[in-house]
């Protein structure tokens, strides 16, 4: 078992069934095995994407710079989500914002996040990296390598990376293991180029999983069989 992790989960991922919006139900389906990992002494981090309320790249008509961060603060809804459901279990926990939003959560700074870990609190990373141009897959990287996370979980739509979308091909092959120049040179949708680079300079295991599936996350925590891992 890993002793810090940090999971990724995308905006769409907490839109359960829906288009959009949260849906309780996957919430608490996440927050009951982020309860059973904390309970078995898991140092836990989570950066939330927020693509079920807006994706900068919505905003084509906008400015770029405001349509990210229009992005970023819808990260902050999905992480105070998360939080109010992770506390409703009994467990401590504190959102961190890379962009500085004092009444309702705390600014991002590192020893303070390390701090949270001994003191046994779960700590939620929202609005990405605080920069426009760069994904929540890069705040999760850039993230997952400042704590010294043992590994990047990423909760994905489908159980792990493919050789196409297996929505749309019957015939896509799905990778159980991979390299990270695997991923860069067959450009393979798992995140984006900058997030797989960071992790491969950082030798930051990453592992691709279904959300959905009954225990997923607790398998992929406890470095189980699932999904796709990529490794140097």
């Amino acid at each position: 078992m890993y002793k810090r992790v940090l999971l990724k989960l995308s905006g769409e991922a907490l839109a359960g069934d829906g288009r959009s919006g949260i849906d309780p139900a996957m919430v608490n389906h996440v927050v009951d095995q982020l309860a059973q990992l904390h309970k078995a002494g898991m140092e836990i981090a989570i950066v939330v994407g927020g693509g079920n309320f807006w994706r900068g790249r919505q905003g084509t008509d906008m400015d770029r710079v405001t349509a990210d961060h229009m992005g970023m603060l819808a990260t902050i809804m999905n992480a105070l989500a998360l939080q109010d459901a992770i506390e409703k279990k009994g467990i401590p926990t504190r959102v961190q914002t890379a962009l500085s939003i004092p009444a309702v959560a705390e600014p991002f700074i590192l020893r303070k996040a390390l701090r949270h870990f001994e003191c046994g609190r779960i700590v939620i990373f929202a609005c990405g990296t605080g920069n426009p141009y760069f994904s929540t897959d890069s705040g999760a990287a850039l993230r997952a390598a400042e704590i010294k996370a043992d590994v990047l979980l990423m909760a994905k739509n489908v159980d792990g990376i493919y050789s196409d979308d297996p929505r749309k091909n019957p015939k896509a092959v799905k990778y159980d293991r991979l390299t990270y120049m695997d991923v860069i040179n067959q450009k393979l949708s798992v995140m984006d180029m900058t997030s797989v680079t960071m992790c491969m300079e950082n030798e930051i295991p990453i592992v691709a999983f279904a959300l959905n599936s009954p225990n997923g996350l607790i398998q992929a925590a406890k470095g189980e069989k699932i999904g796709t891992i990529i490794t140097k």
